[in-house]
């Protein structure tokens, strides 16, 4: 830590790790420095960075020294990106954000890489039950809260008339209005219980039946967990995440503090609390959207090591079966019908025996599945088909698939060229295709249906990340 903040490290030091001080300036080449010399120090490979003064210089500097880097973003804020994965876990995160970055540099989007902490595992599956009446309200506005925006909340409440009404206000230990806040809650007619540094927010969360938060990372927990949510920011970077919360469906955004009046904050209250429609619609899309999973993906994505390839055997055939079911591969096909089991069974058989047909199976580090890559090859040329389990999707493991079984094919087989046709609308199948080095050539018709074209020329560049077949 370049600035030392005590709750923070108190918390991190209850998990077991282990805090070092670094006296430089946040995001400067001192801290570059100082960082890589720990992580020699302690032998590690990897280095995460979150914090928005950490920019294209910082970065190249910690690569340079061949160390992987996981960089936490939110808002492209960095210029150029040469980070190994690049993690905004917002629902806003695009693409277009990171136009300017490296060809290696993986981009982790959206929220399926959600992190919440290890307290809310447990919780996963677990689905909320809405009270028709709504009485408890959870309120917790981040760890230090400088504008006290929480006594805003405290006030609204104690106008707030819905009977049996409870509330928990949650406030971190860097809260400096602690004080202030017990003093206004002593003469309150409602029955609002202050809580210093909670450690049971999973608790806490299936408890209440409506939350009042500020835009940050307890939002996600929050959704996940299905409780429904007023947000309110703090500052014009949470605003942006309290307006995606909203149009997805997920909270109701009240805007900037600054501009919602105690009367505001305790209408909006009474009212969700007295609608147990809108609290449930709230509730089902939080759930919907945010699997509790993200942890599990980031880490993945971060240590998993180079695909390996080896050929289709009969074996394969029920989990071919299996990933070419899966409603997402049929929705992106051209035919999007169930294929039956029979009719699989006897179209593997025949390309198993098929000299013009060369199909991989791609594993990872563990030897574990990860998706299948097939070429059918004619007069020099072939047409590739790809896919990967759904479980292993968002870890870059497309292009890297394609540039593997691509090289492969070449080293196998006379070929000058290989082809795709992605089904208009596909974009995730069209960047990765695109990143693999292969190039539109305009549209054209497969089966019926309008095709986009993309073609590779074998012995072209690759530079998806690391690779080898077996």
């Amino acid at each position: 830590m370049a600035r030392k903040t005590p709750a923070l490290e108190s918390r991190l030091v209850s998990e077991g790790q282990q805090v070092l001080d670094i006296s430089a300036f946040p995001g400067g080449t001192d801290d570059a420095r100082q960082t890589i010399a720990a992580a020699r120090r302690k032998k590690a490979s990897c280095v995460v960075v979150d914090g928005y003064r950490f920019e294209a210089e910082y970065q190249r500097i910690i690569k340079d020294a061949g160390l992987r880097l996981l960089f936490v973003d939110d808002f492209g804020h960095a210029g150029h990106y040469c980070a190994d994965l690049v993690l905004n876990q917002n629902f806003h995160a695009d693409e277009a954000l990171y136009a300017d970055r490296e060809p290696s540099t993986r981009l982790l989007l959206g929220s399926r890489y959600v992190l919440l902490r290890r307290e809310f595992r447990p919780l996963r599956g677990w689905l909320r039950t809405i009270n028709t009446a709504g009485r408890k309200v959870l309120v917790t506005l981040g760890g230090t809260d400088p504008d006290n925006v929480t006594l805003k909340v405290i006030r609204a409440l104690q106008q707030v008339r819905v009977e049996f009404l409870e509330a928990v206000v949650v406030v971190g230990g860097s809260n400096r209005h602690y004080a202030e806040l017990q003093k206004a809650l002593r003469d309150s007619p409602s029955a609002i219980r202050l809580e210093h540094d909670a450690t049971n927010m999973p608790e806490l969360m299936v408890w209440a039946d409506l939350a009042v938060s500020a835009g940050g990372s307890t939002s996600w927990e929050i959704a996940f967990t299905g409780l429904p949510n007023l947000v309110m920011a703090l500052d014009d970077h949470q605003l942006l995440v309290a307006r995606e919360l909203h149009a997805n469906g997920v909270a109701l955004n009240l805007g900037l503090h600054e501009g919602v009046s105690v009367a505001d904050i305790g209408d909006r209250i009474t009212r969700v609390l007295l609608s147990p429609e809108d609290r449930s619609l709230m509730s089902a899309r939080g759930q919907t959207l945010i699997d509790g999973k993200g942890g599990s993906r980031v880490v993945e994505a971060l240590t998993c090591q180079p695909l390996k390839l080896r050929p289709a055997r009969e074996g394969d055939c029920e989990q071919l079966w299996k990933w070419a079911n899966d409603p997402d591969v049929r929705t992106s096909a051209f035919r999007s019908d169930v294929i039956p089991w029979e009719m699989h069974r006897q179209w593997f058989s025949g390309k198993l025996n098929d000299p013009a047909c060369v199909q991989f199976i791609a594993l990872d580090d563990r030897d574990a599945p990860v998706g299948q890559i097939r070429f059918d090859v004619r007069d020099g040329e072939a047409e590739v088909d790809v896919s990967i389990d759904k479980d292993k999707r968002g870890l870059g493991y497309g292009a890297a698939l394609i540039q593997i079984g691509v090289r492969e094919l070449a080293r196998m087989v006379s070929v000058k060229a290989v082809h795709a046709f992605i089904k208009p609308g596909n974009e995730a199948s069209r960047r990765v295709f695109q990143k693999a080095a292969f190039v539109e050539q305009g549209v054209t018709d497969v089966k019926g249906c309008p095709s986009i074209h993309l073609m590779a020329a074998v012995g072209a560049p690759a530079h998806a990340g690391d690779v080898r077949a077996v």
